[in-house]
């Protein structure tokens, strides 16, 4: 017996000190670049830029119904629900995982009774027994294991964040499409109305012979083409709604609106940033590189599967019964145990070893190329953000000085129409460009404001809880 246990005690302080198999994780060096593009020399836009996606998403997003829709999305979102259900398996897979490297006992019990009819005589007997297995991890097969599962946990987390920061972009990016399209409407409502005075002007002067029928089918015209982009921007609208409603995670409804617009505010500039922090700002580079590292350590456990598999067994058990055969009916007891050790080890498989060794490594050299690539893409949409903000920006600030040139030109021209120095046709081509650089200013603010959504995504803002 003492023998017994100083084996065990061996065995278990081998098992303690036994190395795991397999490389050890370390992060692959990956060169970024040590500037955003187009912004190596204006360092006060790099430091803004930066400091932007430090900016949790209700700073970033100041209008208050905005922050409203985003906050019932993150708690009725389905996707979102989903990803949170995957980390509970995740996290449930790592339990499952782990319980390898501790005994497993189970017990059994049987209970039984009867007659016999040779000897006339009664019995009941109660037999309990119980067995234990622990599998010795000298090479770390069942460490590497854990190591893979827990990565994998980490990875549905990172997974989660993936989804918030698509949640909340995608939010907010429907939201300013909403107030573009309110905007347009609203542009078009007021072109209607200005067309119909308009109308009702020209055909009054129709009447006293200062006009022509002409003037008037031509300033009809225009009023036709405003009425009829009515129902096209309010099925927009609706559409619209529809959508952001099931990113909400409810049926379609109507949304609340907010700050118009044109009274949307951009949000504080903040202290600087490096390019090379969106590596751990991103969360999708976080999940790649967690999946990296479950891959490194399933190469661990594909090599721990060429050497021996070692368990300790034992089990225990007795029996209580009692037998009317005996006069004094005093119960009988038996009691047995046992105890050994098992070692499985592998000598011909005809190359499965070898096989699953190398899937392991070329799964792990695609994670690799996986997490390399994340990054590359990464770096491409922050740079892609970037343009189309600058872009983006100075478009609206053009079209606003179209805008302002057309409205002193349709204001010229009707005083010129009404002293009767040029005909209706110039002022008829001066509302209607007007009209069309009103909508199209509209639809740049809206692509200006929609380009910071974007922007806030690729350098992994929007996330934080």
């Amino acid at each position: 017996m003492k023998i017994a246990k100083l084996l065990t005690a061996g065995l278990l302080a081998g098992m303690l000190g036994g190395c795991a198999v397999g490389p050890n994780y370390h992060r692959p060096a990956v060169q970024t670049p040590s500037a955003f593009r187009d912004l190596a020399n204006n360092s006060a836009l790099q430091a803004q830029i930066a400091s932007y996606a430090d900016l949790p998403w209700w700073q970033v997003f100041q209008d208050p119904k905005l922050q409203e829709l985003i906050r019932t999305a993150l708690k009725q979102n389905y996707d979102l629900q989903l990803a949170t259900e995957r980390i509970n398996a995740a996290r449930a897979q790592v339990a499952v995982t782990r319980s390898s490297l501790f005994p497993q006992v189970s017990g059994n019990g049987n209970f039984s009774g009867g007659k016999e009819n040779q000897e006339q005589s009664r019995y009941n007997f109660l037999t309990l027994n119980a067995d234990a297995a622990f599998q010795l991890d000298f090479f770390g097969k069942l460490r590497r294991a854990t190591e893979a599962a827990r990565a994998e946990l980490l990875a549905t987390q990172d997974a989660r964040q993936v989804v918030v920061l698509t949640l909340v972009s995608d939010v907010a990016s429907d939201y300013f499409t909403l107030l573009q399209l309110d905007l347009q409407l609203k542009i078009t409502r007021e072109t209607v109305a200005t067309q119909t005075d308009s109308v009702k002007l020209t055909r009054l002067r129709l009447e006293h012979g200062v006009a022509t029928k002409l003037d008037v089918l031509q300033a009809q015209q225009v009023l036709d083409t405003a009425n009829a982009q009515i129902p096209d921007l309010e099925r927009e609208i609706g559409q619209e709604e529809d959508a952001i409603s099931i990113l909400l995670g409810d049926y379609p409804q109507d949304i609340a609106r907010g700050i118009p617009l044109v009274e949307q505010t951009l949000p504080p500039e903040f202290p600087r940033g490096v390019p090379s922090s969106i590596i751990e700002r991103r969360p999708d580079i976080r999940e790649a590189e967690q999946i990296l590292i479950a891959a490194n350590a399933d190469i661990g456990v594909a090599k721990a599967q060429f050497f021996p598999q070692i368990s300790l067994t034992g089990g225990g058990g007795g029996s209580l019964g009692r037998d009317s055969v005996f006069p004094s009916g005093f119960p009988t007891q038996l009691g047995i145990w046992s105890y050994g050790a098992q070692v499985s080890q592998p000598i011909f498989t005809g190359g499965a070893l070898k096989g699953n060794l190398h899937i392991a490594e070329s799964q792990q050299r695609q994670a690799l190329l996986t997490y390399r690539q994340t990054i590359q893409q990464a770096f491409g949409e922050v740079s892609d953000a970037l343009i189309g903000y600058e872009k983006f920006h100075q478009v609206r600030t053009r079209q606003q000085d179209t805008v302002a040139d057309l409205e002193e030109t349709v204001r010229i021209s009707t005083l010129r129409y009404k002293g009767g120095t040029t005909t209706y046709l110039e002022v008829l081509d001066g509302q209607r460009s007007l009209y069309g650089a009103e909508l199209t200013l509209a639809a740049a603010r809206g692509d200006e404001y929609r380009s910071l959504v974007e922007l806030y995504k690729a350098l992994g803002g929007g996330w934080q809880q």
